[in-house]
């Protein structure tokens, strides 16, 4: 099997995840995908894509707080996936943690103190939290994509 290497600005490129912020040097760095990498993408694959982080909220489902703990569950996944394959899933650490900090954190860190302070008791605030949430969807579910390309699986996000 032919194992291709991409530079990490192509990986997020290819896949459409948008807002991402690399220096120079990180540009560069080159991926490749260790079966390491697999296992680590496979188990946070299967995070994304069973949340709303993937999932269209219909105006009408679920609750915006329920939606956020979610979203900032994601943390606390990718955490633990790291803390078991990190040293070894090289590829996997270093987009996961840019996509964490650069995709999700803006994010939680706007809408986690709004939601403390009752934000979500406001109708034009929830209306405003669902369309930055389809937004982010958006970018993670492209991240989830990019996921099911590392780990070697049939990409289901369409599903």
């Amino acid at each position: 099997m032919k194992k291709t290497i991409y530079k990490l600005e192509q990986i997020f490129r290819r896949f459409k995840i948008e807002n991402i912020n690399l220096s120079t040097t990180s540009a560069g760095i080159d991926i490749s995908y260790t079966n390491y990498d697999a296992e680590a993408a496979w188990i946070l694959y299967v995070e994304l894509i069973t949340r709303v982080t993937t999932q269209p909220l219909d105006d009408e489902c679920g609750t915006e707080k329920c939606a956020l703990e979610s979203v900032h569950s994601i943390f606390k996944q990718t955490r633990e996936v790291l803390k078991l394959y990190g040293r070894n899933a090289k590829s996997f650490t270093r987009i996961a943690i840019i996509v964490l900090n650069q995709v999700v954190r803006p994010f939680t860190s706007k809408w986690h103190p709004l939601s403390e302070v009752g934000c979500f008791n406001d109708e034009n605030k929830c209306t405003e939290f669902r369309r930055e949430l389809n937004i982010l969807r958006i970018n993670l579910t492209n991240y989830a994509k990019l996921l099911a390309d590392m780990a070697h699986v049939d990409d289901l996000t369409e599903i």
